[in-house]
């Protein structure tokens, strides 16, 4: 997953979800962080923040998403959700679960894991939903129609933003592979794609760089890049301006790091002939 995460917003009972840096934002709610992990020994915190001029009320709940091949996450319903997932729901607690932000005033949610006795190695994770309330508005009267004949609907966005909340138990490993590079096209435009193998018992997580040889300044940089442990392979599709595009064909080196926060390790890396 990208960390300049798409947040997208639909009308009515949808929900948009999405990240960015180190603090995300949809509408007028700022999250921070983007992604949490916790290994049982202690809890954290994430903290919201209405960056918009009027109060705002928000929901927080937990959901299941998995991760497809193309590096999207589909929305998995609970009654649907495997062991893995399901323990993930049971033992993440947070609170609180509904907030009102006046502007500019940020509101800290505690999470916390409850890791069950004898629970098996692995990486569990469940998505952190926080999902913004409308306020309540009355049918309004059409006045093109004459009295009595009907009303006018207003639909209002309602918009929301998700965070990964990962539990590690166990000693676990991971590593991963760049395999092809291709600069293809897209309806929305020209991309950067390479296919992402992933080995291991947890996730991967980080930043793409693509230089010229001999070039220090990137021709292209990503972050936020993830193998979630369903997947053992996924592909990257980066779009980039066709100006761009052009420039990362032919010879360059792509090096996958982990994310600068914890160390900014060379996962792998790799010199390929870009066509």
């Amino acid at each position: 997953m990208l960390r300049f995460f798409k947040g997208f917003c639909l009308l009515a009972a949808a929900v948009c979800s999405g990240a960015a840096p180190s603090a995300h934002a949809a509408g007028d709610l700022l999250v921070a962080p983007t992604r949490v992990i916790l290994d049982g020994s202690r809890g954290t915190e994430v903290v919201l923040n209405n960056i918009g001029a009027e109060p705002a009320t928000y929901r927080v709940s937990l959901e299941v998403k998995r991760m497809t091949t193309e590096g999207g996450l589909d929305e998995i319903d609970e009654a649907n959700a495997n062991a893995a997932e399901r323990a993930a729901l049971d033992m993440i607690a947070f609170s609180p679960r509904r907030v009102t932000l006046p502007p500019n005033q940020p509101q800290v949610i505690r999470i916390g894991v409850r890791i069950p006795e004898g629970l098996a190695p692995g990486e569990y994770r469940a998505h952190m939903l926080f999902r913004a309330v409308p306020d309540a508005a009355p049918a309004v009267a059409d006045p093109a129609k004459p009295k009595g004949e009907g009303v006018s609907i207003a639909l209002t966005p309602i918009y929301g933003i998700t965070i990964p909340i990962i539990v590690r138990v166990g000693d676990l490993a991971a590593t991963a592979k760049i395999g092809e590079v291709w600069v293809g096209d897209t309806r929305d435009g020209p991309a950067f794609n390479f296919h992402l193998t992933r080995t291991g018992n947890r996730s991967v997580y980080g930043d793409i760089a693509v230089t010229r040889p001999g070039v220090a300044e990137p021709l292209l940089l990503a972050r936020g890049i993830a193998v979630y442990p369903e997947v053992g392979e996924r592909t990257v599709s980066l779009r980039v301006p066709a100006e761009v595009a052009a420039k990362l064909k032919g010879p360059v080196q792509i090096r996958y790091s982990e994310d600068r926060e914890v160390g900014g390790a060379t996962i792998d890396q790799v010199d390929r002939v870009v066509k």
